[in-house]
């Protein structure tokens, strides 16, 4: 018999916690009336580092688990050290538009060769079998995700007893915890086994089994080594081992708690440090001990999702199931009260999969069923895993952006300036359009995605975005800067004169995934110049020498950057009106291709503001209407991204048609992202979308209401926060504002714009204040 003495203890803690959590407003619930008829259906809780997606079964459940660092293979070396000697060559075969040679040249020298077997994995499945008649059928069935708290809930009735199932993620206790109760003493019976593929799994006490084994892809090195306990625990009722499940009877609870440690290291992953068993097993003790175990873990994730409430509609939640209420919407109704809760699962996931001291999200987040995942669920850094930090700092999450600006720092350090210097004889860093936990900054594949080297100098932006947010000069002096300045030697570096303008161009390059005809009808991806290389090389230039002068560095690389500016060819408007994605007006082989890579200086770069440079603005209008007519916004996080578009236009009803578009055509039932197949960058790139409707502070002031559909004449967001250091909330009714309270953190200058009305004030550090009307009158 295993009677654990504390479980009884935090039965009631955890009870109270589920009956809160049933009297929340729905709007931060997803609930379905069946089980997940498949992984696409499951539900997902993580703690950062662990993940499960919880089908909600009855009497046979299976949780698929995950862990953050479950990669096959390992560091590879990839640079190919010495090829800047053909630049010059190349360089000279693209100003005379000779793309065909030029190609050749980059697929022979440039591009790298890069090793197989290379994925995030499964970390394999929890699996419960409940014993039950057999000819029972289960009845009053319900599951459930509360946003909230971060619980997955499954609750049925069988063989005249009602069974609950609560299942989370605890960071504070780094555990993934499973809690089985009904409501007859000792009516919990359950058989408990874990499953991987060529995973070792043993008996190790009398309540305890453990799973280790190695990530691997059949005919590669294996890779992160893992090792992994389940320890059961209950009130009354025994615990005991057969064969190698875990066996429950006759409880009236049983508590589950899995824990998980590699042997990987972010900072030296070339030097796997394995953790102990015996490490893995006293984590998972200590967690079981602890009565406020389900307490820590939900107020933990409570304190961060209850950072904003946003509200789109005084109607009351429909009282139907999510994905009843998402088929009507793909059926061509609306809800704004699920587009709520769509915006607030974006901030669960980002909760659940990112924080301090993991790794971040990639292309899945953490939730991942296969052995080689689609595009490995890796980092893709020409768009993906920015996107998922969209919404870190505008919705209040500024610690689940910590994981990002480790990853970043830890791929400059151990391969970036490597490869700069190497591969292009250049200070700085450089990373291409991928990577992984491995932290190869090389690339490879095909040049119209492969050439193009300034991933890292996009991954810089958001070191900059952090301390405008925050204001935090420890962070902006000993983190940010030392990014910035990498990624603007770097691009210093990378440009090269374009003879016909004596301007500074980048090249060879991309524009991210697109193509263009050249005059020979070839289809070709290279040239010299491709505006999204212009947007970003002016974006980190400017944002280096604001950092500068924030913290007063003067010094010859800020000279030297500072002439680069100043000579920075700038991206051309086309015969069309439309802005270019080349330095010439080539013709597009996809005009509805899904990147919609020469928008970055709209978004999310702050280059074209309607106060700056309206005409640019202005250009990338008609560039999206064209893009859109050819079909383009067929992916979850090209939508995504497009609702953003729509945003900075200060167009609402277009970003909320395209916001419709992306549950309509992009949105699986338990709202992950459908790209397809599932990738999570939609999930976060929507999130964001929805709080640049409400609130931008990227052109100099902070824009309230820039973008309200007329579908939300009334409502309320409270928590946003804007640059310069401010927490906003906004009432607003039959689409005019009401009011709006702003928070000052830093004390700074506070400039207010709605509609035409800009006012500004002096603020107080820590002081709240309220404007109220259409002339934001102080109140």
């Amino acid at each position: 018999m295993r009677s654990h003495p504390v479980v009884a203890a935090w039965i009631i803690v955890c009870a109270a916690v589920v009956d809160a959590a049933a009297g929340a407003d729905s709007s931060l619930e997803l609930w379905y009336r069946q089980p997940a008829a498949d992984w696409h259906e499951a539900l997902p809780v993580g703690n950062g580092a662990l993940g499960a997606m919880v089908f909600g079964g009855t009497t046979h459940e299976t949780i698929q688990l995950n862990h953050e660092a479950i990669w096959s293979a390992g560091p590879q070396a990839q640079n190919r050290a010495g090829a800047h000697a053909h630049l010059p060559e190349i360089r000279r075969l693209l100003f005379a538009h000779e793309f065909k040679q030029a190609e050749e040249l980059v697929r022979r020298e440039l591009l790298a060769e890069y090793g197989g077997g290379r994925s995030h994995q499964t970390l394999g499945d929890l699996h419960l079998e409940m014993p039950a008649a057999a000819d029972a059928e289960p009845s009053d069935y319900r599951r459930s995700l509360d946003l909230e708290r971060g619980v997955a809930v499954t609750s049925f009735t069988i063989d005249g007893v009602r069974h609950r199932r609560e299942v989370f993620a605890s960071y504070p206790d780094k555990v993934l915890v499973v809690r089985l109760s009904a409501d007859r003493p000792g009516a919990v019976s359950m058989v408990a086994s874990l499953a991987r593929p060529a995973a070792a799994i043993e008996v190790i006490g009398p309540d305890a089994l453990r799973m280790s084994g190695a990530a691997q892809i059949e005919g590669y090195p294996p890779g992160v080594r893992f090792e992994t306990v389940l320890v059961a625990a209950t009130q009354a009722g025994a615990v005991s081992t057969e064969g190698t499940t875990l066996r429950v009877t006759g409880a009236d609870t049983a508590t589950l708690v899995f824990a998980c440690g590699t042997d990987y290291q972010l900072r030296d992953p070339a030097k796997p440090r394995p953790t102990p068993p015996e490490a893995v097993l006293a984590v998972a003790r200590a967690a079981l001990a602890r009565p406020d175990l389900a307490a820590r873990a939900a107020d933990d994730h409570a304190a961060l999702m209850r950072r904003v409430d946003l509200q789109l509609s005084p109607d009351p939640v429909p009282d139907r199931s999510t994905d009843e209420r998402l088929a009507a919407v793909k059926a061509g109704g609306a809800d704004a009260r699920l587009i709520e809760t769509y915006f607030q699962f974006g901030r669960h996931l980002l909760i659940s999969s990112s924080r301090p001291g993991d790794l971040p999200a990639n292309l899945q987040g953490i939730w991942n069923k296969h052995l080689g995942a689609p595009w490995g669920a890796d980092y893709h850094i020409n768009i993906n895993i920015q996107m998922n930090y969209w919404p870190a700092e505008v919705t209040n999450l500024a610690e689940c952006h910590e994981p990002f600006f480790s990853f970043v720092e830890a791929l400059a350090e151990v391969s970036g300036r490597t490869t700069a210097r190497e591969v292009y004889d250049a200070r700085g860093a450089v990373a291409h359009y991928t990577t992984d936990v491995w932290l190869g900054t090389s690339t490879d594949g095909k040049p119209q995605w492969g050439m193009w080297p300034f991933g890292h100098a996009w991954a810089a932006r958001h070191f900059w975005e952090h301390y405008l947010y925050s204001g935090d000069r420890t962070f902006l002096e000993t983190r940010a800067f030392p990014v910035l300045r990498d990624a603007a030697l770097f691009i210093v570096d990378w440009l090269v004169e374009d003879p016909r303008t004596g301007r500074l161009v980048s090249g060879p390059s991309a524009s991210p995934e697109n193509t263009f005809f050249g005059s020979d009808g070839g289809r070709y991806a290279v040239s010299m110049g491709a505006s999204m290389d212009q947007e970003i090389a002016w974006d980190a230039l400017t944002n280096f020498l604001a950092a500068a002068r924030e913290i007063g560095v003067q010094s010859p690389e800020v000279a030297e950057v500072e002439r680069a500016l100043a000579r920075l060819a700038l991206p051309g408007i086309g015969s069309d009106g439309r802005l270019m994605e080349w330095a010439e007006e080539f013709k597009e082989a996809e005009p509805g291709h899904r990147h919609l890579s020469h928008l970055y200086g709209l978004h999310p770069a702050s280059q074209f503001t309607y106060s700056k440079s309206p005409e640019y603005v202005a250009a990338a209008r008609r560039t999206i209407d064209a893009r859109l007519a050819a079909g383009g916004g067929h992916t979850g996080w090209s939508r995504a991204w497009i609702v953003n578009f729509w945003a900075r236009f200060h167009e609402g009803d277009k970003a909320l048609e395209n916001l419709d578009a992306l549950l309509r055509k992009s949105t699986l039932k338990n709202l992950l992202d459908d790209h397809p197949p599932f990738q999570i960058d939609g999930n976060f790139g929507g999130t964001a979308g929805v709080a640049e409707m409400l609130m931008q502070s990227h052109d100099d002031a902070i824009d309230l209401l820039p973008a309200l559909p007329k579908a939300w004449p009334t409502g309320h967001v409270t928590g946003l926060r804007a640059r310069g250091g401010f927490e906003v909330a906004l009432w607003w009714r039959e689409g005019a504002l009401e009011r709006v309270e702003l928070k000052s953190r830093l004390g700074r200058a506070c400039r207010v714009r709605l509609g035409g009305v800009t006012r500004e004030f002096a603020t107080t550090a820590g002081a709240t204040m309220t404007l109220v009307g259409p002339t934001l009158e102080l109140h």
